[in-house]
């Protein structure tokens, strides 16, 4: 588990869990870092075949985890992403309706700015294979809400196949995303990603 600088106890409820069976370690960042930078240094730090990246509010809940294994484990995915926008995708709760049409508003100009073809990219439920998505993770840089389309983008460009899969959400109160400055940011995020990684492959001559 990695703590992004948080104030809200989160941590402390690792640290006093009762010992059992399960292996978990308590990553801390220094301060508030972001997402994407959290995820990548839990990434780097992992160990084990797959990767498994969950949200602490667990919108998504942990047992549709076996959804997104058989692309990653039996037909040779290297990442399968949850999606809450696909004909079988189960809402629970819904985000508020502003919320909600601005996330598909986003979603279209991330198709229209990288040409990725998924309907759901930031949910925060996503399983990767780790000997796939660790040299990924390495190139990444974005450090907020939009390291998801970095990671996505990347592994596309090196022929990765990534699956969207349809699962069961509810959402979780409340958001800790501020629509206006946030949605502003990955907006600039989601440009600076094609810069940067156009940029390396146009110097490496790749």
């Amino acid at each position: 588990m990695v703590d992004d600088g948080s104030t809200d106890g989160t941590a402390g409820v690792v640290t006093a869990r009762p010992k059992s069976g399960l292996h978990c370690r308590l990553i801390r960042n220094d301060r508030n870092r972001g997402k994407g930078y959290s995820v990548r240094r839990g990434a780097l730090e992992a160990i084990g075949k797959y990767l498994l990246v969950s949200d602490a509010d667990l919108s998504t809940p942990i047992e549709e985890v076996d959804r997104l294994f058989s692309p990653v484990e039996k037909e040779g995915y290297a990442m399968a992403i949850a999606s809450r926008a696909l004909p079988d995708s189960r809402i629970e709760v819904r985000q508020g309706w502003i919320r909600e049409r601005m996330g598909k508003l986003f979603n279209g100009i991330i198709q229209v700015v990288t040409g990725l073809p998924f309907h759901d990219t930031q949910c925060g439920f996503k399983l990767m294979d780790r000997e796939k998505a660790l040299p990924i993770f390495e190139l990444c840089r974005i450090d907020r809400f939009c390291y998801d389309v970095e990671l996505i983008y990347l592994m596309l460009r090196a022929g990765m196949r990534v699956a969207e899969v349809p699962v069961h959400w509810r959402n979780s109160y409340p958001s800790r995303v501020r629509m206006g400055r946030d949605s502003a940011r990955m907006l600039f995020d989601a440009f600076r990603i094609v810069a940067i990684h156009s940029r390396r492959r146009s110097e490496s001559g790749n």
